[in-house]
């Protein structure tokens, strides 16, 4: 008797025992929670830097995202892996970071202006695509970007960059690699204190006017603390600064001037080179149709040596190229034509730096060839096309030239280096050749001379001095860096990655965040079969469906049968 009673108070208490197991296990789960990531390239697992990041928030983050909607299957698979990535910032982030999907169709609060009309003006202009159904090929406008706020600052993100108005699903699975950079780079320069120091050198001839603009206003100004520096005037380069840049100069160093900037390396300072070794302008080339290409013997052969780098004094010419006006039939009618003067550039995929942009334009660019020192190691950051070739110097460079076509014979050189990203412990170009005018520099800085880096250290060398600067279009317009004046505002113009290169290479240097664990990501590519797809579309879908509901009944039925025998009285 005794017995049965237990048996049925055990019975009547199983069932709130088992509500109160699954409520504490629900609000446990709401408060501590953990996955297994089981992919091979831990899609779901953050890298500690981005984890960091995400703990030093310590105000409200807003993340509106512009993928919703009707959209291609690639990019509803980019808007569902944006998804995934900002979930997991949420995991760490807690309740500080929200994030929601918007359609660029909808309305901004309070307003008759949709979103994709307020994106658009502040220049995140929507993607043109040309997406294949089964009708043929779908105009689309899409807006793959996203905007977080923090503090009351609004901060774009780009979540795909494509070469071509074509879908191509390697750059979409690019994106997906480089969600969790987008998103931890935007933060990281949201959420700083202070912004790092950028110096821009002047006094050799550097440019100051029109054509620095959108490199001043819209890439140093609004992410750094912009200084410029005289090289002539300051007793050294202040170790303040975490870059110094040297943008296309034109006169001649002084052996002075070259100590400054060999003892702010020797310090631990990083340096970012756009130089023209050659004097080739375009000035000349409209007004004379032609231009003869030497020498600016700039004096920092020797420098550059003996970091590891040599800018060879030759003219790249690449079949993959920009274009420009031409007369060709002399009655002033002008066609657009290529320019093989003009390279476009192509990017190191395997480079945190150049991943995943865009190509890049060039003019007038100098070869490069890495030379052996001791504890420096050098990547190949930017180079040409696979049809390419280089000209010895000096060069009569004219317009005549696209009368005819290109030999395409002569176009066999692949690959060459425009640009190189040298690292480790630089060793100083005057350890023991100190004049007396040297010592007198240095005892006026209050400085000591030190023969080699004290640290690791980095610096890029880029053989274009025109890459960053741009031109003004009529309407005193400025064009962004890159563009081509003569295609902007038409069909044919193209957004090269210029800026994307130049940003990428000055948040290289300072890496604050050490980010670049998170931006080496990447993603294997695994497209589905199209033929098995369409061939087996019907019979998954049924497996789909009738799977869990089979499933559902074979529970429900052995259930059924253990109650059945286990309370039938023989």
């Amino acid at each position: 008797m005794r017995k049965r009673m237990f048996s049925i108070f055990s019975q009547r208490l199983l069932l709130p025992a088992a509500l109160v197991v699954v409520f504490l296990i629900n609000w446990g789960a709401s408060l501590w929670h953990t996955r297994i990531d089981f992919t091979n390239e831990k899609r779901f697992t953050l890298s500690e830097p981005t984890k960091k990041l995400l703990k030093k928030v310590d105000q409200p983050v807003s993340i509106q995202i512009f993928l919703k909607g009707h959209l291609p299957s690639g990019f509803k698979r980019l808007s569902i892996a944006t998804d995934d990535i900002l979930r997991t910032f949420k995991d760490v982030a807690g309740s500080k970071l929200t994030y929601q999907f918007v359609s660029p169709e909808d309305m901004v609060e309070g307003t008759n202006v949709s979103y994709g009309d307020t994106l658009t003006s502040m220049g995140l202009l929507p993607i043109n695509l040309t997406s294949q159904v089964k009708e043929g090929q779908q105009q689309q406008l899409l807006y793959p970007v996203g905007l977080i706020t923090y503090n009351n600052q609004l901060f774009p993100i780009e979540l795909y960059k494509g070469k071509t108005p074509l879908i191509n699903f390697q750059e979409l699975n690019s994106a997906e690699a480089m969600l969790e950079y987008s998103f931890a780079h935007a933060l990281s320069k949201l959420i700083q204190k202070e912004k790092p120091v950028i110096g821009y050198a002047i006094g050799n001839g550097e440019p100051t006017g029109y054509n620095t603009y959108d490199l001043v206003e819209n890439v140093l100004k609004p992410n750094y603390s912009f200084f410029t520096l005289d090289l002539n005037a300051q007793p050294a380069v202040p170790p303040l600064f975490d870059v110094l840049l040297l943008v296309k100069p034109t006169e001649r160093f002084t052996d002075v001037e070259k100590l400054k900037i060999d003892q702010y390396i020797m310090q631990g300072g990083k340096v970012l080179v756009y130089i023209d070794k050659l004097n080739a302008e375009m000035d000349s080339l409209q007004i004379k149709n032609e231009v003869v290409a030497y020498d600016r013997e700039l004096n920092l052969e020797d420098q550059l040596f003996k970091y590891g780098i040599r800018i060879n004094s030759n003219l790249l010419m690449d079949l993959q190229c920009d274009y420009l006006p031409f007369d060709v039939n002399g009655n002033g009618q002008f066609e657009l034509l290529p320019w093989n003067y003009f390279p476009v550039l192509e990017a190191n995929p395997n480079n945190v730096i150049t991943k995943n942009i865009g190509y890049v334009s060039g003019k007038f660019v100098n070869s490069v060839d890495t030379i052996e020192a001791e504890g420096i190691s050098k990547t190949i950051l930017l180079y040409s096309s696979s049809n390419a070739r280089t000209i010895a110097t000096p060069a009569l460079i004219s317009g005549a030239e696209n009368v005819t076509a290109p030999e395409n014979e002569k176009y066999k050189t692949p690959h060459i280096p425009v640009a190189v990203l040298l690292e480790g412990k630089f060793s100083s170009l005057f350890a023991n050749r100190l004049t007396t005018a040297m010592q007198d520099s240095l005892a006026l800085a209050n400085q000591l001379f030190l023969p080699a880096c004290t640290r690791d250290n980095k610096m890029i060398v880029v053989s274009d001095g025109d890459m960053v600067l741009n031109t003004v279009v009529k309407g005193n317009q400025p064009t962004p860096m890159g563009m081509n004046p003569f295609t902007f505002g038409t069909q044919r113009e193209f957004p090269f990655a210029n800026k994307d290169f130049l940003l990428n290479a000055l948040d290289y240097l300072v890496d604050q965040h050490g980010l670049s664990e998170a931006k080496s990501k990447d993603y294997v590519l695994r497209l589905l079969d199209n033929k098995k797809v369409s061939a087996y579309q019907l019979e998954w879908q049924v497996i789909n469906i009738m799977a869990p509901v089979l499933l559902v009944i074979l529970f429900a039925a052995l259930f059924q049968w253990i109650r059945k025998r286990k309370y039938t009285t023989h």
